[in-house]
């Protein structure tokens, strides 16, 4: 058997050449995401980076502990309390001691995160001077990199105002901050609190001196007083769900082209296989035939595919981190699990393509072979019938359960990636049913006009159902994931500035400039101060909650001023009064476990002070944003961060023109409500344009494979029709003119039908929004649709004109009797 499946192999060796480059390339992608999403798992070792020259650093607990029945948990807060002078001092006996201090600083010509910090803590990195001295008067300052020479003067403006800074020296960069050094006494003055302190002296005597509540550390530990200490493994987090996306639509798409490729090319062979039988094959003896050819195409295959995965994963991941995606130093590991795993599935999906064919034509007699080979008589068998049934009703029974119990969960990325994946699997094994009255329906009226190659392409569509079908699939699973995956995150991105117009009632916003940046003292006061205007200046905070017992969940925090917050902002309040918020409560959103008003919560507040407050008032969940909202006193140690302004009815311009002249004189951005909402809700991030397009790359790259494999083998036994269509008169010009519209509607069939599974899933995701009172426009994606659809329909005009074009060369009699 192994003897005649090899030499049909040699025999067919264009129809599984085809087949072998579809199935090398998926697991190629399979292995090559693999690879990059197991260097996710685990952040590189970098060590102390700031403070690497400091035998002790002591910085006040950034940690809340909680005692659960599975052991203890740990979060970290936002705001840790400073060193309290008291401590300061004791370290000070203790030996020499320099404190750290880091604040923000922003201005003209200054990188958009810089910060600020003591000389004196410089050396402990440490910097070394590489041009120009150290300041040594108020108003100097050293920076980092080469992009400020000694000499330049900048606009500075940190949380105590703006004033000019001449820079006298610089510093080489150590790549992972961008600072001004000041003298340790104006250092002081712009933030008075001390953030660590390093100390030169035994650990233990440290120890002793602190007591409880301060973080002592030592070695590697040393690294928690770096700036964002978590970053490499936060940064890991979006690479990995990014990465995560992929490699799940990545296998699926490739499991579901590649086993389609498969199983049309065995079902093209029913022929072959009816003489087989008429010549005493057994059907048990056919079957193992082919599942031989697949088990060599496929192990061969498969190993290309991983080689292709080795080389392929390290240019992903070096063009991840030159986009910006993936840390600059995100790079592949040793793992060699994703490998394994690829050629695992790729050999897996190629038995598993070819033996439901192979079944089926071991099941028939030869003579019904043999006459089934001319048209599809039978589209589906019963079996398809109830798998692709439970597939639909298990897809849209979980799109209907999760709008019924948590309409929130159809808007996170899990559910509406995977979600489109049941519906387009459910559609395309229904297909054989579906192409037909569709095809009848697209050539309707294209077949009234003059001419016969609308007619003629509709009715080889409709004859050819198992082919058409073939072909469909993978134009149906390009157009539903580019409608679903483009439409869904920007109808959610386009719903979340919607709510946010809707919430923000304050004619101006005022930010630093940067995520989660100080505002200067300077501007409140000075904004405060305008007749008639009302300022409402918001904290970002944070605080935590014991879930069930088990485990530790921090959720973002504004603290505000009750009174002034409600003339800028409509928070959608549900329940309570946002008015009876006070020192002892605090508003909460639907997705908490406790939501009931006037019960009480015990949280952890930001700077780790543990708090029982009454439920005041709760917000709806809507899109995610309505976050916990707090007083001021429940907020110790968070800077102003954003200031929402309301002018008054008389005087408002006037009241305008002052606010920009404190927004200037203090490096303040102003924005009006609504370009503050079109800064900071696009419609989608750049990481996730790039991620999408990616992803949609694979599914396009996977489709042209498929579209080229299927209607080349469809083409190599069409020969006799094209003879047939030739001598009955038609010129060569007319029969490519007739394959290439045949090719059209059946990408035109695909593109419907991946229209309608879009359109599910959209209609799913618009009344999740609605259920969660929050009300948008669907957006469809109609360049990105036009695209995917254009280049399906071109390479599937190129894919069918091209190889009937050559079998054109021979002359129409020897065609007619030519074998298949």
């Amino acid at each position: 058997m192994l003897k005649l499946a090899l030499q049909g192999m040699r025999t067919r060796w264009a129809t599984f050449i085809g087949s072998f480059i579809a199935l090398a390339l998926g697991v190629g992608l399979i292995a090559t995401t693999g690879l990059a999403l197991a260097a996710t798992f685990s952040a590189v070792d970098r060590g102390p980076e700031r403070l690497v020259k400091a035998p002790v650093v002591v910085k006040t607990s950034d940690l809340v502990r909680a005692d659960t029945p599975i052991g203890e948990r740990t979060q970290t807060i936002t705001d840790p309390a400073p060193v309290p002078a008291a401590v300061t001092a004791k370290l000070a006996a203790l030996g020499r001691a320099v404190e750290d201090r880091t604040f923000p600083v922003s201005g003209p010509g200054l990188a958009g995160n810089t910060v600020g910090h003591p000389w004196s803590v410089a050396a402990l990195t440490p910097y070394t001077l590489t041009a120009g001295r150290a300041p040594s008067a108020p108003g100097e300052a050293v920076a980092t990199g080469d992009a400020l020479r000694p000499g330049t003067r900048v606009q500075a403006t940190t949380a105590r105002g703006s004033e000019q800074v001449t820079v006298v020296g610089t510093v080489a960069s150590a790549g992972f901050e961008n600072a001004l050094f000041f003298t340790d006494a104006e250092a002081a003055r712009i933030s008075p609190d001390v953030d660590a302190v390093a100390v030169h002296a035994p650990a233990d005597r440290v120890e002793a001196a602190v007591g409880a509540g301060f973080d002592v550390l030592t070695g590697d530990e040393r690294r928690r007083a770096d700036p964002d200490p978590d970053r490499d493994e936060e940064a890991l987090v979006s690479v990995n769900a990014l990465l995560g996306t992929a490699a799940g639509v990545t296998g699926f798409v490739s499991v579901f082209v590649v086993a389609s490729t498969f199983s049309f090319a065995v079902a093209q062979r029913r022929r072959e296989f009816g003489l087989l039988r008429t010549a005493g094959a057994t059907p048990a003896q056919v079957r193992r035939m082919v599942l031989t050819e697949a088990f060599v195409i496929g192990a061969l295959a498969s190993a290309a595919g991983c080689w292709l995965g080795a080389a392929g994963a390290p240019r992903l991941a070096a063009w991840m981190a030159d986009a910006g995606i993936a840390p600059a130093w995100f790079r592949i590991g040793e793992q060699t699990w994703p490998l394994h795993t690829a050629f695992w599935t790729g050999l897996f999906v190629a038995l598993s393509g070819a033996v439901v064919s192979s079944w089926r034509a071991g099941r028939v007699g030869p003579t019904e072979a043999l006459r089934e080979s001319a048209v599809d008589s039978r589209a589906m068998p019963v079996s398809r019938w109830l798998i692709g049934g439970a597939v639909l009703a298990t897809g849209l029974g979980s799109l209907s359960l999760a709008l019924l119990d948590s309409p929130g969960d159809v808007l996170k990325r899990k559910t509406y990636i995977t979600q489109p994946m049941l519906l387009i699997v459910g559609f395309a094994l229904f297909a054989p049913v579906l192409v037909k009255p569709l095809i009848r329906l697209l050539t309707w009226l294209p077949a009234r006009l003059p001419g016969a190659v609308p007619m003629l392409a509709g009715e080889n569509a409709s004859a050819g159902v198992r082919r058409t079908a073939a072909v469909a699939a993978p134009v149906i699973i390009t157009v539903a994931l580019a409608a679903s995956l483009m439409g869904t995150t920007a109808t959610i991105s386009e719903a979340k500035a919607g709510e946010a117009r809707e919430q923000i009632t304050a004619d101006y916003v005022a930010t630093a400039g940067g995520e989660g940046r100080a505002l200067p003292d300077e501007f409140v006061r000075r904004a405060g101060a305008v007749p008639g205007v009302t300022v409402s200046a918001t904290r970002s905070t944070g605080v935590t909650v014991l879930e069930e017992g088990v485990a530790l969940v921090k959720s973002e925090a504004r603290a505000i001023d009750p009174a002034a917050h409600a003339s800028v902002s409509r928070l959608p309040v549900v329940a309570g009064r946002l008015a009876d918020l006070d020192d002892d409560s605090i508003v909460v959103n639907e997705e908490w476990l406790t939501t009931k008003v006037g019960d009480s919560v015990s949280v952890w507040l930001g700077d780790g002070r543990k708090a029982d407050l009454r439920i005041a008032a709760v917000l709806s969940a809507g899109t995610g944003n309505n976050g916990v909202y707090l007083t001021e006193r429940n907020a110790a140690g968070a800077p102003v961060d954003r200031v929402d302004l309301a002018l008054p009815r008389d005087g408002a311009d006037s009241a305008a023109a002052a606010l920009g002249a404190a927004a200037k004189a203090t490096g303040v951005q102003l924005l009006t409500r609504d370009r503050w909402v079109e800064a900071h809700y696009p419609r989608s991030s750049e990481n996730t344009r790039l991620g999408l397009w990616t992803i949609l790359g694979i599914a396009l790259v996977h489709t042209g494979i498929a579209l080229a494999n299927t209607l080349m083998t469809a083409a190599s036994d069409r020969v006799r029709d094209l003879a047939s269509l030739r001598l009955t008169g038609a010129t060569k010009g007319q029969v490519l003119r007739l394959v290439g519209v045949e090719a059209l509607v059946v990408v035109a069939v695909g593109a419907v039908l991946g229209a309608v599974i879009a359109g599910v899933n959209l209609l799913g995701v618009w009344s999740a929004l609605g259920l969660l009172d929050v009300w948008s426009d669907v957006v469809v994606p109609w360049g990105t649709v036009a695209a995917v659809i254009g280049a399906s329909a071109l390479l599937a005009a190129v894919a069918s004109v091209l190889p009937a074009s050559f079998a054109l060369r021979v002359r129409p009699v020897e065609l007619a009797g030519m074998r298949e």
